[in-house]
């Protein structure tokens, strides 16, 4: 038997908001777009793990109302899980990331536990690390 991790979702304000941080910053690849029901969910994944997807997707997309409240909730609060990424250049990430507007909150340093990362915001308050591999 194989396992492997297909999709994780990202709870984002608003998908417009946050696809040129996840797509432009990161350099992710847009794969769907899907709406329905006035909501909205965007796929996007990378050459180097093709069969590994991100979706961001509102808070209110496919959940009952109270449940899309308490998860508006956590994310205004800054409350959900951390996202991490990496790369083999974590220089060249951080500064793309950089210049995209991004809003820094640690830049490239060498942890005590071992690797070598740097964190953001995304435009939803997310935080994102990327580590260096």
């Amino acid at each position: 038997m194989t396992i492997a991790l297909r999709f994780c979702h990202i709870t984002v304000n608003d998908p417009d908001e946050s696809l040129p941080f996840y797509r432009d910053a990161l350099g992710l690849e847009v794969r769907t777009d899907v709406g329905s029901g006035g909501f909205r969910w965007v796929t996007l994944g990378s050459s180097e793990q093709p069969d590994v997807e991100i979706v961001l997707s509102a808070p209110h997309a496919g959940r009952s109302p109270a449940d899309g409240d308490a998860l508006q909730e956590l994310l205004v609060k800054g409350s959900l899980p951390i996202v991490v990424f990496r790369t083999d250049d974590l220089d060249a990430a951080f500064k793309r990331a950089r210049v995209s507007g991004a809003e820094v909150l640690q830049e490239p340093k060498a942890q005590p536990w071992g690797p070598r990362d740097c964190a953001f915001r995304d435009p939803s308050g997310n935080t994102v690390r990327i580590v260096e591999s």
